[in-house]
């Protein structure tokens, strides 16, 4: 009898470890009754996601639209018209960006799942690691890239970002690296960028942006812009962007967004891709055979929200709340001795990038402690990539009062920089 697991997944799936967020879950349950019993329940720091309710204007949008006729019937994968026209609207009016939204705009089941399906379009699956297709990714950067990249048949190259380089890498020095090593330039695809940047928080300027652009039209490469955090940020400073207010980003670049993070709906699952009409019109094809898009009371309510005035009422207040968190870590970690420069701090998205403390040699067993000894739950730099070795990541989505929490345990607990 065959062994399941062993002959009828390919090789590429089988070398998958589990996604680091599942793993940390994992252990936490395993720890909670331990922790519970010394009064160390569990904070979780690791979430990347926001845990507050929805804006309760989408989520009596969604209610009221529920006995239109036709509403429960299958939508189309690319989204239907309202839908894209929303967005169009939205990318108008935040970015000064126009869009087709017939041949640039193409509807996501959140856009994970966008990139993942489109890394799987691009691939040419090859065995030997020198053979395969090349997409260069953050490191440290999400996870879950390298991931797509590698159930793909492909090879995640890593492009380090760092301190050093004001996490704004020269990319013809990467690009010379990765002949270095032994490489095809001619087998990398895409680039991969993701300003504002998880796990960093790290944001990019217009000039660097245009330069990745322009090295991209330069060697015929794909620009894949994440662009899932560009509405959390507390100041006009660091305001994000879209890299279609650059030029010729069309040429050369798509663009994701999500709705998850700005409205606090990850379980909707809703996003979507914009940019150059040959890539998305392929694309299309690929999606087309695998789902017949998102549910129309979805888009209905998403499509109502993305230009109300009660949405972005909804964003400036949740920023707000992100930008009085990050104060709250921010002085906690420095009275544990983090010397941390606040003029440096990023003021996007909603986690903190730290250095381990100095004792530990590997930021595994950090965290591993710091969860142990004191229920609080951070995530590795390493799982972000090589690069974040050293670091560890947290993130500041629960209450202002276990953010408190947090750092009164460190203190108790012994556990300072």
């Amino acid at each position: 009898m065959k062994n399941f697991e062993e002959d009828l997944f390919n090789e590429n799936v089988m070398t998958l470890d589990t996604y680091i967020m599942f793993k940390l879950k994992e252990k936490t349950n395993q720890l909670t009754p331990e922790l519970k019993a010394k009064n160390r329940a569990p904070i979780s720091l690791s979430m990347g996601a926001p845990t507050a309710n929805p804006p309760k204007y989408i989520l009596d949008s969604l209610k009221n639209c529920l006995d239109e006729p036709g509403i429960h019937m299958y939508s189309v994968p690319k989204g239907e018209q309202f839908f894209r026209e929303a967005i169009g609207k939205y990318m108008h009016r935040r970015f000064n960006v126009d869009l087709d939204v017939n041949t640039e705009i193409f509807s996501l089941i959140g856009s994970k799942e966008g990139i993942a399906n489109l890394v799987r379009a691009m691939v040419n699956p090859k065995h030997e690691e020198k053979d395969k297709d090349i997409i260069m990714v953050p490191d440290p950067g999400y996870a879950s890239y390298s991931q797509f990249i590698q159930c793909s048949g492909g090879l995640a190259y890593p492009v380090p970002l760092t301190e050093e380089n004001k996490y704004m890498p020269d990319m013809e020095e990467v690009f010379n690296e990765l002949e270095k090593d032994g490489f095809d330039k001619n087998k990398v695809k895409a680039l991969i960028i993701n300003y504002p940047n998880n796990p960093l928080g790290a944001s990019a300027t217009r000039e660097y942006v245009q330069s990745v652009i322009d090295f991209c039209k330069r060697h015929g490469i794909l620009l894949i812009s994440d662009a899932a955090y560009c509405e959390l940020y507390f100041s006009e400073d660091e305001k994000p962007f879209s890299v279609f207010e650059l030029d010729g980003a069309k040429d050369v670049a798509v663009e994701f967004f999500s709705f998850s993070k700005p409205y606090a709906i990850t379980g909707w699952r809703l996003g979507w891709i914009c940019g150059n009409k040959t890539v998305i019109s392929r694309f299309g094809k690929c999606k087309s055979t695998i789902d017949n898009g998102i549910f129309k009371a979805l888009q209905k309510a998403a499509a109502d929200v993305l230009n109300s005035k009660e949405g972005d009422e909804y964003i400036a207040e949740m920023n707000e709340g992100y930008k009085r968190k990050q104060a709250i870590l921010v002085k906690g970690f420095k009275e544990l001795g983090w010397n941390i420069d606040e003029k440096k701090v990023p003021h996007t998205t909603f986690y903190l990038w730290l250095p381990i403390p100095r004792k530990y040699t590997n930021a595994f067993d950090f965290c591993a402690d710091l969860l142990e000894k004191s229920g609080i739950v951070t995530v590795p730099g390493n799982a972000f990539g090589s690069h974040g070795e050293g670091y560890f990541r947290v993130s500041f989505v629960c209450s202002d009062e276990q953010l408190q929490e947090v750092i009164d345990r460190m203190k108790a607990d012994g556990f300072t920089y």
